[in-house]
């Protein structure tokens, strides 16, 4: 099994303030699931669904995720999309990766620092991202052990499961 806290993959760049309403479009919540996640990003790169593969990283700018408590990182990890980093995400947004099991790395100043394309490599726990396309690696806040842990399960409703604190669904 492969650890959900190690991801390598292509970058894909986007800026600052980008908002979940752009990346979840209202229409596509009446969706399902892998349906919606064809729609992320209509407005700003409504092409990009069809060229993310799985394990690809998202590198966001500043305030990444502002908006509403949309549930993108669902629509995210149907997508295949390994991990997130931004220079500094949405609070609300982060935590709605955590819950979903998708791993999200802060690394101040990333978006200038690395191209579209460049293959990287996060570690979520050690809290660092190398870009392997210049051998730079650039430090990181790493998860507290409590929300790595959760990430690790799976998501939120996984690792509450595996705890006993929830009956596993049928």
């Amino acid at each position: 099994m492969t650890d959900p806290l190690l991801v390598e993959g292509r970058a894909w760049v986007f800026g600052d303030e980008v908002n979940t309403d752009d990346m979840y479009p209202g229409f596509a919540m009446r969706l399902p699931v892998a349906e919606a996640a064809r729609h992320m990003f209509d407005a700003s790169r409504p092409d990009w669904p069809g060229l993310v593969e799985p394990g690809d990283i998202v590198v966001g700018g500043r305030n990444f995720g502002l908006g509403s408590s949309r549930p993108v990182a669902l629509l995210f990890r149907e997508l295949g999309v390994g991990a997130l980093v931004a220079e500094r995400f949405n609070t609300l947004f982060l935590r709605n990766c955590v819950n979903y099991g998708l791993p999200a790395l802060t690394v101040p100043g990333i978006a200038g620092a690395v191209r579209e394309g460049d293959r990287l490599r996060v570690d979520v726990r050690a809290g660092e991202l190398t870009d392997l396309a210049t051998g730079t690696t650039h430090a990181g806040t790493p998860l507290p052990d409590f929300l790595a842990d959760i990430i690790q399960a799976g998501g939120l409703i996984p690792r509450l499961e595996a705890s006993g604190h929830l009956r596993p669904t049928l």
